[in-house]
């Protein structure tokens, strides 16, 4: 069947194929299903796993240790305050030591080399948690709701990102939806769209996958006949405060509100997004944007973010279902 996924490491979704993924979907499903039901069988008794992360997290954290506890396995959470990695021992030696002690190490970082130096010399699957190049995990998690919701096969579904589309999300929902023959739109300024070299790669893929691909800098167009909006927060973890103004008035076009949502021309379109979100003053971070800029909504509106077309939560608890399904396909 070609689903032999044992021992690979999961860096980046291009390096999967559509029946890859397509079964990794599968196996979340079926995993999500038995957890509901109660007839889960633990299939990691005995594994071990190191969870590494130099970026901090709630749900990629909670999704890899509840999916890990779940399947009878182990995990070891290592920060950047609870480790020598980076300051006194090298990427490389660390990955030489991990791969010893554990069958996995999940990894969220900034730079998609280290995810892959540590693939290189650990000889242990890799489960790449986010970088700033890529967030595998997020878009299976995506690819699943999309599934659930959609009401017809994935490759008969169109989706719209809007805001920054240089980074993880926007090239990680590129490569996904592309793959699984999507109909794919970007909505973004023309400074903040995918790298030209991915695009081309893309559309490359795309003759032979069936997936449509537009970049759009009109989000009216963009959003048209879409199934569903994602979008993301405006900067991103590591970016300096300084770039939110800039940010601001480049994406306030782009921003999802009832409006938008009404202008796809389809009354069940559906809002996503990989959260955290700022769609209100409950957070710090809002309370200093509206302090700041007079801005008490950042990338979606409060009212499109619990209005029954978001299925953020939903999105949410599918990243433990499908990261199980990762953990699961390349460990047991």
């Amino acid at each position: 069947m070609g689903f032999n996924l044992r021992n690979r490491s999961f860096l980046t979704l291009q390096d999967f194929d559509p029946r890859d993924i397509r079964y990794l979907l599968d196996l979340a499903s079926e995993l999500k299903r038995s957890k509901a039901a109660g007839t889960e069988h633990p299939r990691l008794k005995g594994k071990n796993v190191a969870l590494i992360f130099e970026k901090s997290s709630t749900r990629t954290r909670c999704a890899f240790e509840v999916a890990m506890h779940d399947q009878g396995g182990h995990v070891t959470y290592l920060d950047a305050a609870g480790s020598h990695i980076g300051r006194t021992e090298s990427l490389k030696d660390t990955a030489r030591v991990l791969g010893r002690l554990f069958d996995g190490i999940e990894y969220r970082g900034f730079h998609q080399a280290a995810v892959e130096e540590l693939a290189r010399f650990s000889h242990v699957p890799i489960w790449n948690g986010l970088t700033d190049e890529s967030h595998p995990t997020q878009i299976l998690a995506d690819l699943l709701t999309m599934g659930e919701f959609g009401e017809r096969p994935l490759h008969e579904l169109s989706f719209c990102y809007l805001g920054d589309a240089r980074f993880n999300m926007g090239s990680s929902l590129l490569i996904g939806g592309t793959k699984m023959g999507m109909d794919v739109r970007i909505a973004a300024p023309s400074a903040l769209q995918p790298p030209d070299t991915l695009v081309s790669e893309m559309r490359e893929l795309a003759k032979r996958t069936g997936a449509r691909i537009t970049i759009e800098t009109d989000p009216l167009k963009a959003v048209a006949g879409a199934d569903f909006l994602y979008t993301d927060v405006w900067v991103s973890m590591g970016e300096p405060d300084e770039v939110w103004k800039q940010r601001i008035d480049q994406l306030l076009p782009y921003r999802v509100t009832s409006a938008l949502m009404h202008a796809t021309g389809k009354p069940r379109t559906r809002f996503m997004h990989c959260l955290p979100s700022f769609h209100n003053l409950d957070t710090e971070v809002g309370r200093q944007l509206h302090q700041q800029y007079g801005l008490a909504e950042g990338e979606v509106t409060d009212e499109v973010f619990e209005s029954d077309a978001s299925v953020v939560f939903t999105q949410a608890e599918n990243r433990m279902h499908t990261i199980k399904a990762v953990l699961v396909a390349t460990l047991a």
